[in-house]
């Protein structure tokens, strides 16, 4: 969508930073890694925070950190020479365990009904399903839709921020309930534009 778009731009911006990260003698697959790692303090926090707005604000943070460090490791391993087959599919993996520890963090710390956050959840686990399926079938990795990954981040942590400034319910949801509530939908739905984009180019 959006913010995927923006890919050209962010890496100018990023790509000095990678160098710097890269000529320190560290790795991708430890940039993955921390990115993991920060995505699971996250969900752990959205999970305990018991509706305190500056632990959620903490967690939003920490998402920015995950969304940061999963840009980061794709741009070291290019300027290193190293892209590999195997980088790629763990940079995968640790973005599906991201996702889920992240949102399954907030519908289970209670912003939300667990039914709307299941919901939510499988449209995403879906959306990239599809999205490296287009590439499993040789048709490149497929990106569009109206709500790919960098939008959820971006969505994670503005509503981490808006919550923070105002905890209190509209129609009976907070920020981060109707946060879960447009990621949940928006997903279903570009799950069907990805099949559909997919179905079309395999006639």
């Amino acid at each position: 969508m959006t913010f995927n778009a923006l890919r050209p731009v962010a890496s100018k911006v990023l790509d000095p930073i990678a160098k710097v990260l890269a000529d320190a003698g560290i790795s991708p697959n430890a940039i993955s890694m921390l990115s993991l790692l920060f995505a699971v303090f996250s969900g752990f926090l959205f999970y305990y925070s018991d509706f305190d707005p500056l632990l959620v604000l903490v967690a939003g943070l920490l998402v920015a950190f995950n969304s940061f460090l999963d840009a980061m490791d794709g741009l070291m391993a290019r300027y290193l020479n190293i892209a590999s087959a195997r980088g790629d599919f763990l940079d995968h993996v640790i973005d599906r365990y991201s996702d889920v520890f992240i949102i399954c963090g907030i519908f289970f710390g209670g912003y939300v009904d667990w039914q709307i956050g299941v919901a939510a959840i499988v449209g995403v686990l879906l959306t990239s399903y599809l999205g490296t399926q287009a590439q499993a079938l040789q048709l490149g990795r497929y990106y569009g839709g109206i709500i790919g990954r960098a939008d959820r981040l971006v969505l994670i942590m503005l509503s981490s921020v808006v919550y923070f400034v105002y905890s209190g319910t509209i129609y009976g949801f907070s920020a981060l309930g109707w946060m879960i509530i447009v990621i949940g939908a928006g997903s279903h739905i570009t799950a069907f534009q990805r099949i559909a984009h997919i179905w079309k180019q395999l006639g």
